[in-house]
């Protein structure tokens, strides 16, 4: 792969070529902000319930701090890699800081609601609930993708997806913006034993359109499965720094953890050796004595340390993976001391955060709130010959109208319908629909 055709500025179903004050770059990130869905994020769950007196993190605040992080990373990617190989200086490399943060803006856009309990509530309809009727009538390639719901290929559906009254091309994104999105370079039917994968049937020609504008490298047959994006891995760390720390903070505002515990866990970002940041540390607590305030220095500091490391190794591994040959993300090649720092929070955070008792219950309701959205607007698209379920589809936007009367098709435009709420709005209708008072 090479980065002048990586980094291609042509757009997604578009031959426009609209001069602008802004670069084409500039224009995505613009896009995702001022966009509607990117909006809905503030009120989806990132891992504990909405918050009331004490703000933790939801959507929205979790991709604003990824992108932020992203675009760290990539400047720093951005000005060593010119100085590695000085022609790049006049492409589009300088601006990979702005290409990572749309992306990483952009990347849990197709989650949805309740959080990653939401994508397990929609694939447990169809592999264990009602939904399970439906195989005989959708083809394997098609029923992948509804058994395994994946908010990442939603994400790509999102932005690409021709919505009834839409623009043609979605977002109309660049093609660098878009592969920079996609994890997991496959479809469904073609991960094997991976565990997720980037991209639905009903998406795949748009997929193929992309790899062969940027000429990512096919890997496997009959797959299709392909090498990342390189940036792909940038936003990728960005998302893993990010949600690790921020969870020990918020755990922490919510006295899940104890101000020890998070002490003990980001100082371990630094050399226990390293005096200096000893003494740094000494000269802040001195000045400044609130709790919360410690732990936020103690979060930068860790942040922009990683930030610091995962760049040198993008860097330094840089021909492998241009080459589709490095295998594992960034975070994988840290220092033993990082690593095992990260793998400290990582253990800490499925311990005492992710099945905590709050957590857990947020799931449950997904589940409950999911299962039957799914469950009773399933039925009015694929049979809607009683009143109530016809007046039940009159309740599906104009822009989620199928496009045509297959199962796979009615089915996903449920998906894109119900995927898109918030949870307050999922909440509200689910008690609409079972005549519960708010």
């Amino acid at each position: 792969m090479n980065w002048p055709q990586l980094l291609s500025t042509k757009r997604f179903s578009s031959s426009s070529n609209q001069q602008d004050i802004r670069s084409a770059f500039q224009r995505d990130y613009d896009r995702i902000i001022f966009s509607s869905p990117f909006r809905r994020l503030q009120n989806k769950t990132q891992v504990f319930p909405l918050p009331g007196s004490v703000f933790v993190h939801n959507r929205l605040t979790h991709s604003l701090e990824v992108a932020s992080v992203g675009r760290s990373i990539a400047h720093i990617v951005s000005r060593e890699l010119i100085k590695k190989t000085p022609s790049l200086a006049n492409s589009a490399v300088d601006e990979i800081d702005t290409i990572v943060s749309s992306a990483c803006l952009a990347h849990d856009l197709g989650n949805p609601p309740f959080g990653h309990s939401g994508e397990k509530a929609i694939s447990s309809y169809f592999a264990e609930g009602e939904g399970k009727t439906l195989k005989d009538q959708i083809p394997d390639y098609q029923w992948s993708d509804l058994i395994d719901f994946e908010g990442n290929a939603n994400a790509f559906r999102t932005l690409t997806h021709q919505f009834n009254g839409r623009r043609k091309g979605g977002f109309s994104l660049t093609y660098a913006t878009l592969a920079s999105l996609i994890k997991y370079p496959y479809p469904s039917f073609g991960k094997g034993d991976r565990k997720k994968y980037g991209i639905f049937y009903s998406e795949l020609d748009s997929f193929e359109q992309l790899v062969q504008t940027c000429g990512l490298i096919k890997l496997a047959d009959p797959g299709p499965v392909y090498a990342r994006h390189p940036l792909v891995y940038l936003v990728e760390a960005a998302d893993d720094i990010s949600y690790l720390i921020m969870d020990m903070e918020d755990a922490h505002k919510l006295r899940i953890l104890s101000t020890e515990q998070t002490e003990l866990m980001l100082s371990a970002f630094h050399d226990k050796d390293d005096g200096e940041f000893s003494a740094y540390k000494n000269r802040i607590y001195q000045e400044v004595t609130d709790t919360n305030e410690r732990i936020a220095f103690l979060r930068a500091t860790a942040i922009n340390r990683l930030v610091k490391e995962v760049s040198r190794i993008f860097v330094e591994h840089e021909e492998e993976i241009l080459s589709g040959a490095f295998e594992g993300s960034l975070v994988d090649y840290l220092d033993p001391a990082l690593k095992s720092a990260m793998d400290q929070c990582r253990k800490l955070s499925v311990k005492a955060i992710y099945n905590h008792p709050e957590v857990v219950k947020i799931e449950l309701t997904g589940f409950h709130v999911l299962g039957t959205l799914m469950e009773e607007f399933s039925r009015a698209v694929l049979a809607p010959d009683t009143n109530y379920h016809r007046k039940l589809k009159s309740l599906l936007p104009d822009q989620f109208k199928p496009h045509n009367n297959a199962p796979y098709s009615q089915i996903q435009s449920v998906l894109d319908f119900i995927s898109g709420m918030t949870d307050l709005y999922a909440m509200q209708l689910y008690k609409d629909l079972r005549g519960i008072e708010s």
